[in-house]
């Protein structure tokens, strides 16, 4: 079987426009596949140079590949069963910070350089006061970001042509806006210029972003196959799912210059990021995590088996289009349609995703994701959302740690687990459901102060209990 090389492909060189923060499965299978998919349309015409940030040792398969890998996208499109490959080659070149500093510090001497993207974990975009200067390597991303651009500013005088695009994918709230106070942070902390300072201000973009798309990474269990259909041996493909969406909150000159939804990509150019957060972490994560301890408690392992279950199926539709999309302001239509895409994608036969995994950590989880769509839908019909309710009656049930002689796999703080272990130790269920609801540190508020949801919601406990 041929290696993936360039000298077994024709490949087109391209200038490198975008500098990619982070070499890990998602950034491969979400930002470079578009970028891929975009320079095909001939509505980009622009490479990537790779940097990785984290690890000290460099990625010796993506350099034996010269920077070439598969994107392999299986699961399910409007009811259809989707399996294609894409030959990424947009990736010019990759660099370790650890291995080369001053090589690193030369990337920005790109006179083509427009755009950067990052990925490098919700914990990534921090400011650290033991970096000591930019001189040397700092132990953060925006750290090390802070010294290259601080290069570029000096190699081209302070060229106002030259500032950036940053499009993080870090998944938090304003990770833009996040990312640029970290680096003027850096800027007064190192004592730099205060001209450099203002043409970070002034001269660059920083676009808040969100981002979508399940990438499983490496196919280990069907890599073979998958290679005998390619013809290639590939040691860096990534599988992702088919559905896939950024939202990107900018100016206008962001979308001229970086048109990938003209590609027939489900990109969006918005001037407020905040609903397609809400409907996201309402309806998809939301979902997930509303259907997680009751799927569970009904012998269910995985999110398929769960979704393709008569009574599981039924409850999340349920809960979905009848509790949580009427408390949502924005167009019923486009939050079925995104309803629909995520019922679908739970149902991907080829992503095994256990509930487990998801029940991580579930008080918090819920607190943020499901409580809120609770309470909403109770302010706007006075009456407790069935589903939403039962729910939350057995991630209670679920949090006892055992349920007709089987463990339940909660996994979250000490703590709070013990404390929920001591509330079901109380002489009746009503008293444990009081108990729990009444702690301010789970729920940010004591939800026993609602009329009639510490009822509602022991009934759903004891009616889960006694079947």
């Amino acid at each position: 079987m041929k290696p993936l090389s360039r000298s077994n492909l024709a490949t087109l060189k391209r200038p490198v426009k975008i500098l990619q923060f982070g070499n890990g499965n998602f950034l491969r299978g979400f930002t470079d596949w578009m970028i891929q998919k975009s320079n095909q349309a001939n509505v980009f015409d622009g490479d990537i140079h790779i940097v990785q940030v984290h690890s000290k040792s460099g990625n010796n398969s993506m350099k034996d590949q010269d920077c070439l890998f598969h994107v392999i996208e299986q699961g399910l499109k409007k009811g259809e069963s989707v399996q294609e490959s894409t030959l990424v080659t947009c990736v010019a070149g990759i660099t370790n910070v650890f291995e080369d500093y001053q090589e690193y510090l030369k990337l920005g001497e790109n006179p083509d350089l427009r755009f950067m993207v990052s990925n490098t974990t919700e914990a990534g975009i921090i400011f650290d006061p033991t970096d000591a200067s930019s001189d040397s390597i700092s132990k953060t991303f925006p750290g090390k970001l802070t010294a290259l651009l601080y290069h570029r500013f000096k190699t081209f005088n302070g060229d106002a042509s030259k500032g950036l695009i940053f499009l993080p994918c870090e998944l938090i709230e304003g990770n833009g806006e996040a990312l640029k106070e970290c680096i003027q942070k850096y800027i007064s902390f190192w004592k730099l210029p205060a001209e450099f300072s203002e043409w970070i201000d002034w001269r660059n973009i920083f676009c808040n972003t969100l981002v979508d798309r399940i990438v499983p990474g490496f196919p280990q269990g069907s890599i073979d196959e998958i290679q005998e259909k390619l013809g290639y041996k590939d040691e860096m493909a990534v599988m992702v799912e088919p559905y896939h969406f950024w939202a990107i909150e900018g100016v206008d000159i962001v979308k001229e210059e970086f048109p990938l939804d003209r590609a027939g990509l489900n990109v969006k150019f918005v001037d407020n990021l905040a609903p397609f957060r809400t409907q996201k972490v309402r309806i998809l994560n939301g979902g997930h995590t509303s259907m997680v301890a009751f799927a569970y408690l009904k012998g269910l392992r995985t999110v398929r088996e769960a979704v393709e279950n008569p009574e599981i199926g039924a409850f999340l539709k349920e809960a979905i289009y009848r509790e949580i999309i009427p408390t949502l302001d924005m167009p019923k239509e486009e939050l079925e349609q995104f309803a629909n895409d995520v019922l679908e994608r739970f149902a991907n036969p080829f992503i095994v995703h256990e509930l487990k995994s998801i029940a991580l950590n579930s008080i918090s989880k819920f607190k943020v994701r499901v409580l809120p769509s609770l309470l909403a839908y109770y302010k706007l019909k006075k009456e407790w959302p069935e589903n939403l309710t039962l729910s939350l009656g057995a991630l209670l049930v679920f949090y006892k740690g055992n349920y007709k002689e089987i463990g339940t796999p909660v996994n979250d703080d000490p703590t709070l687990m013990a404390e929920f272990k001591a509330a079901w130790d109380l002489g009746s269920t009503k008293e444990t459901v009081e108990k729990l609801l009444g702690e301010r540190t789970y729920w940010g508020e004591n939800l026993t102060h609602y009329r009639g949801l510490s009822e509602a919601v022991t009934k759903a406990a004891e009616q889960l209990l006694n079947t």
